[in-house]
């Protein structure tokens, strides 16, 4: 078992290019982080240089407590698996397997095992003979994996190894890296994504990468329920969380909030929240309700998707106001063009000013 500390760790290119700065994260043995945040954040570079192929122009990584630096890749007890699978097209899928422990100068009984174990968990008996051009997407992905089990590293780094598949085969291999990940649950795994799905159902944790730091780390549900600002409310949850901007006009046990299309009551204690203060109102679209009573939100339905189990709801910004989205249950017809009062539940209403959560610090 290994686990990583990250310490005020940064990345500086040529010409002053700072893309990570003050990257301070504590990895446990066994966990399975998952890097998420919008393009060009620096997810892919933190994971490079965990493995030693970009260099770390400040602070420290230690895996299991030694300081790796300056150690080269080959040596952290680490094994990468990559979103182009990289794998040899004129060997087979036994050999692509079996390479790297043939270069580590392995028996041929400690190999065998080792690919055997490796196929059988994976499920690539039938495939050991076959070259990779004989091979599906999600094949492919598999023997990359496998080809990193068979090293049997300290920690496997994962740079958005399901991102060539189709939707069909992504939501199989995730499956297959969930089993994977809790048939070796004393292995750190490192995972690199821009998909939300992926994130949520795979992660113990969650790194919010934004900004050229950390956002938020924390357990999925935690990211969900419990956002630390603006950034995070809205990058966690699709479609994002809606910002209504409002301003505090009582307070007490529970803080009410003046908004444009109405009044809104939200849980947030009255710490932070004095009288008159100009806050941002967030409210999930699926925890909007549909009211004949006091309503959160009145607008306009601009376009509706219906997609069975749940309709869309978008409606028409007014005024150079952010668009809002309604997420309903079931299916709803008939509501393009018509005027729609929505309400939410006071202990789904956040708070936000300035930027931060006047909840979640």
């Amino acid at each position: 078992m290994a686990g990583l500390k990250l310490t005020g760790v940064e990345k500086t290119y040529a010409g002053a290019v700072n893309v990570l700065k003050d990257i301070n994260l504590d990895i446990e043995a066994g966990e399975l982080i998952v890097f998420v945040g919008p393009s060009g954040c620096g997810k892919s570079t933190l994971l490079r240089m965990i493995a030693g192929l970009e260099k770390i122009t400040g602070g420290t990584l230690e895996i299991d407590g030694q300081v790796v630096n300056d150690v080269p890749p080959a040596q952290r007890g680490i094994a990468m698996v990559f979103q182009s699978y990289a794998l040899y097209p004129h060997m087979t899928v036994r050999e692509n397997m079996a390479f790297a422990l043939k270069l580590a100068k392995k028996s041929p009984d400690e190999i065998d095992a080792a690919v055997t174990r490796a196929a059988k968990m994976l499920q690539l008996d039938p495939y050991l003979d076959r070259l990779p051009k004989a091979l599906s997407g999600g094949q492919r992905q598999r023997v990359a994996i496998g080809r990193s089990i068979v090293r049997d590293p300290k920690v496997y780094l994962f740079d958005e190894p399901l991102s060539n598949l189709d939707a069909a085969l992504r939501v199989a291999t995730r499956i297959e890296i969930a089993q994977l990940k809790e048939s070796m649950p004393d292995r750190t795994m490192i995972y690199v994504t821009h998909d939300q799905v992926e994130a949520m159902t795979l992660a113990t944790r969650i790194v919010v990468l934004a900004n050229k730091g950390i956002a938020q780390v924390g357990a999925p549900l935690e990211l969900y329920e419990r956002p630390r600002n603006e950034f995070v409310a809205q990058f966690i949850g699709s479609p994002s969380m809606n910002l209504l901007p409002g301003e505090v006009v009582a307070t007490g046990a529970q803080t009410r909030v003046r908004l444009a299309g109405g009044e809104v009551v939200s849980s947030v204690p009255t710490v932070d929240a004095d009288l008159g203060r100009k806050v941002n109102v967030g409210v999930r679209p699926e925890d909007f309700m549909l009211t004949d009573g006091a309503p959160v939100y009145t607008g306009t339905v601009d376009i509706t998707e219906a997609l069975g189990e749940v309709t869309l709801l978008y409606f028409k910004p007014e005024g150079g106001a952010h668009p809002v989205i309604a997420k309903l249950p079931g299916i709803h017809t008939g509501m393009r063009g018509q005027a729609v009062s929505l309400t939410a539940e006071p202990d789904k209403v956040h708070l936000f000013a300035d930027g931060q959560s006047l909840l979640y610090r």
